[in-house]
């Protein structure tokens, strides 16, 4: 074969080789990706796992949703103003004319002015406008407040209880048919349970809301802010909902849409850690206050101190928590007052008080502190340890005079 048919011969065998070669990767390519798409169906696939999520994100949102368009509108910010005196500041000249280029700085009042001095947040529990907040957010009684509605009216607000006890107040506005929250049940929280948290974050961002989980139960603090002394705090909810100053007084709300707490305290220098006040702590004050406008206390009439590692290791007892009733320094200072529902049911000097009803008696839930959840007349199972025996005496508890 000469070199001329030689190349013929090889380019067309090239040719067909190359024909041949592409319709099989052509089928290959085609066979393979088809059965690819046959084996994971990745367009139906693709399309169902973004329907998936989709519906995932909704059935999340959507109950957290619900809660803020319920709760809101009951929700309210408090607006602290106060008269403060206007300062005029001029230069004087102490020498006149001898030395005119020597000049003081004085002040002189000109008046008053209003002016916004704190804010906080509230919420409303009644019909005709019973709103309950923090006693630390209208502490000041030359102040007034104003309740700025979420759909922006504004209301003068009169503070009918300042509670110190743990730290509540109780406000009125005026009117009729005002949007109202639901109170839940405190007692029955648990750790994990996720929460939300609305307030005028900063007193500057009305109701912002929050979404959290409660952290831990039974906290006790001790609280500073505007008072020049510490307040403590008792049995406490806490939560890692956002709460910022200004949140104050605002309502800690379950998936129910129920308040199940009133936003109370933060700890500063740490990332979400808030306190929030169980609203089951709460609701005598507000019934007694809507009822006979001031709170009513319930009486026991012992007079106790809370034990600690050191009593215990004094006494040589073998109980570690609760109040033990004890007398004061003076004969007058008896340990169970005369004619006293505690006297009425047997309580004794030395007597070791270790639950209310189901309640433990303890550090962070004092025996003050259990009473306070009840009303007068009511009836409560005490268990006491006494001798080292254990009995349980039924009293009904009354009004402190």
């Amino acid at each position: 074969m000469n070199k001329k048919n030689f190349l013929l011969t090889f380019f067309i065998a090239l040719f067909l080789g190359s024909l041949v070669g592409s319709a099989l990767s052509f089928y290959g390519f085609t066979h393979w990706g088809s059965l690819f798409d046959s084996l994971t169906n990745k367009k139906e696939f693709a399309s169902l796992h973004a329907v998936t999520k989709t519906n995932t994100i909704v059935k999340e949102e959507s109950s957290i949703i619900d809660v803020v368009k319920k709760a809101s509108p009951a929700v309210v910010s408090i607006i602290v103003t106060k008269d403060l005196p206007t300062i005029e500041r001029r230069l004087y000249s102490p020498f006149g004319d001898y030395f005119p280029w020597y000049q003081v700085p004085v002040y002189k009042q000109r008046g008053y002015e209003k002016k916004t001095i704190g804010g906080g947040t509230g919420f409303i529990v009644t019909k005709d406008g019973y709103v309950v907040t923090n006693r630390h957010v209208v502490s000041d009684p030359q102040a007034e407040y104003t309740v700025l509605m979420n759909d922006k009216q504004k209301f003068p607000a009169k503070v009918l209880v300042r509670y110190e006890l743990n730290d509540v107040a109780i406000l009125k506005i005026t009117g009729n048919d005002f949007p109202t929250i639901e109170l839940g049940n405190s007692d029955a929280l648990q750790v994990g349970q996720t929460v939300v948290a609305i307030g005028n974050a900063l007193g500057e961002y009305q109701n912002t809301v929050s979404q959290g989980v409660i952290s831990g139960l039974s906290r006790s603090i001790a609280a500073t802010g505007q008072d020049p002394y510490a307040q403590y705090l008792f049995d406490l909810i806490q939560t890692d909902a956002a709460i910022n100053l200004g949140n104050s007084g605002g309502p800690l709300i379950s998936l129910g849409g129920q308040v199940i707490g009133i936003n109370t305290a933060i700890a500063y220098g740490s990332q979400n850690i808030g306190f929030a006040i169980p609203i089951n702590s709460v609701k005598n004050i507000i019934d007694s206050v809507y009822k006979h406008g001031k709170v009513i206390q319930t009486f026991l009439g012992v007079r106790y101190v809370m034990l600690t590692e050191e009593i215990v290791k004094q006494l040589g007892i073998k109980t570690t928590q609760g109040a033990l009733v004890v007398g004061g320094r003076y004969p007058t200072q008896g340990a169970v007052v005369a004619g006293s529902p505690a006297e009425k049911i047997g309580i004794k000097e030395n007597d070791i008080i270790t639950k209310v009803n189901d309640q433990d008696v303890n550090n962070n839930s004092p025996l003050f502190y259990l009473l306070n959840k009840y009303k007068p007349g009511d009836t409560v199972i005490f268990t006491v340890t006494r001798d080292n025996k254990e009995i349980q005496l039924s009293c009904t508890l009354e009004a402190m005079k």
